[in-house]
């Protein structure tokens, strides 16, 4: 009896330390279990995407407000094409609102950035943000830097 009960509590550690490294995963991620059932897309155009990729976060004065859906590259523009889902409480968005590829730190990950503008009419569902700043790419600038560099 002492083994068997020796044996069980070892297993229902074992199980759950495997839901703490799962939820540990998710929670360090970003992830989440549920999906927002209130949510809106929207969508911006930017002439270099650079590394930023689908669940990246969509952020507003450093809060997280909603994450990216998709990358894609618009063939009648030639620019690339994020789609973006904006948690629901989230409705005052302007029309006039800008949005920037930022990069967490040096060399972190990808963002995008939203800044609120003036306008009072908000954005709704498949609306596209117009306003926009692409991303900084550090070869391109080091590229530029010693081209610069050489010419002097």
């Amino acid at each position: 009896m002492n083994k068997r009960w020796l044996e069980l509590s070892v297993g229902l550690m074992m199980v759950a330390g495997v839901a703490a490294l799962v939820a540990l995963a998710l929670q360090v991620s970003g992830g989440n279990m549920s999906r927002n059932a209130q949510s809106y897309a929207i969508s911006a155009l930017f002439e270099n995407a650079a590394g930023l990729g689908p669940k990246a976060k969509v952020t507003m004065a450093g809060v997280t407000v909603g994450e990216v859906v998709s990358v894609a590259i618009d063939p009648n523009a030639l620019m690339a094409v994020v789609n973006m889902e904006i948690y629901g409480q989230v409705d005052y968005l302007s029309i006039d609102s800008s949005a920037s590829i930022l990069t967490a730190g040096l060399l972190g990950e990808k963002y995008v950035g939203l800044t609120v503008g003036a306008e009072e009419e908000v954005l709704v569902d498949g609306d596209v943000i117009e306003d926009t700043q692409s991303a900084l790419v550090l070869e391109e600038l080091i590229g530029q830097f010693l081209l610069n560099f050489g010419d002097n």
